[in-house]
């Protein structure tokens, strides 16, 4: 039996082959499209941009209804105390800063004098009232005399009189009284209202005199002065809720309200008006002041004071 053997060529399986019998080169693959026409690109251009256009249309009708600006200051009521009779300074109760309540006692005045003057004016209403008191009998029994026809009209006269002077000269001893105890009471220099104690300038061994300042009390009632342009307030109305931002905490929003807006600009009540009828004009956006009343205290150890620089935001729609 004759075997015959097959010579049989081998190539790639899956390859093509031309006519030598070479595998022929593979295809390259498909380009892709330029990165502004592929579909998840376009999706995402057209998502950002409609986030733009409602965050812009929120921010414009956000912005539309405010008015704000940084020209605002904190201010207050300053009370000055100072001393009402003169003398030498005993005692200094309080320190810088403290907080006071109304009726503390801040300054102690040496009151040995003041207080021997008030001694003596009592002593003096005493005796006085003690005279008017024999006067008003004398003329009493006088007038019973008088009556009896025992004694002339003239001395009746005379000791009426009398009794009316000495009835006089005791009202004005009370006086005195009054006045010395007056005088003694100022030495002890007591707080108005509460608040904190600043500016102190009096020390113990000062010789102070009759309306020397001594120190300052800052009450709580805290508000603040606004300084909007004049084309910010076309919609601004007293009542219209604030929010005050605080330079110094920054995290710290205070609420407020508006309570009125001057009766003209600030540069109208400056120590030297502008005059805008002489020389060349030009046109410069006034600012008025608007006041803004806090509807709430600052949280405990938040120390606000007058002066200190805000940023309040009004909701004019």
């Amino acid at each position: 039996m004759d075997e015959t053997s097959t010579t049989t060529t081998t190539g790639p399986p899956d390859g093509h082959h031309d006519e030598a019998g070479v595998p022929a080169a593979t295809p390259p693959p498909p380009a892709l499209p330029p990165l502004y026409r592929r579909r998840g690109v376009i999706v995402a251009a057209a998502i950002v941009l409609v986030l733009l256009v409602i965050g812009g249309v929120a921010y414009w009708w956000y912005a539309s209804g405010r008015v704000s600006t940084d020209d605002a200051f904190i201010e207050g009521r300053i009370v000055r105390i100072s001393a009402q009779v003169s003398g030498q300074v005993a005692r200094r109760v309080v320190d810088d800063n403290q907080r006071v309540k109304e009726g503390d006692l801040l300054v102690q005045l040496d009151d040995r004098e003041y207080r021997a003057l008030s001694e003596q004016a009592i002593a003096q209403a005493h005796a006085a009232e003690v005279a008017a008191e024999n006067g008003a009998v004398d003329a009493r029994r006088a007038q019973e005399l008088f009556d009896r026809q025992l004694i002339a009209k003239q001395a009746l006269d005379t000791a009426v009189a009398t009794a009316r002077t000495q009835a006089a000269q005791a009202e004005a001893a009370r006086k005195q009284a009054a006045e010395a105890a007056l005088k003694l009471s100022y030495t002890r220099i007591t707080a108005p209202e509460p608040g904190r104690v600043t500016n102190r300038t009096v020390e113990e061994g000062h010789y102070v005199q009759v309306g020397q300042a001594l120190m300052s009390i800052v009450p709580d009632e805290l508000w603040v002065i606004a300084n909007y342009k004049e084309t910010q307030l076309t919609q601004l109305r007293p009542g219209q809720p604030a929010t005050i931002r605080v330079d110094a905490y920054p995290g710290l929003v205070l609420r407020g309200h508006v309570d009125s807006v001057q009766a003209g600009t600030g540069a109208k009540f400056s120590l030297l008006p502008p005059e805008n009828a002489t020389g060349n004009y030009v046109k410069v956006v006034q600012r008025v002041p608007v006041k803004i009343v806090l509807d709430e205290q600052p949280p405990a150890g938040f120390a606000l004071g007058p002066g200190m620089s805000v940023v309040p935001t009004i909701n004019v729609r």
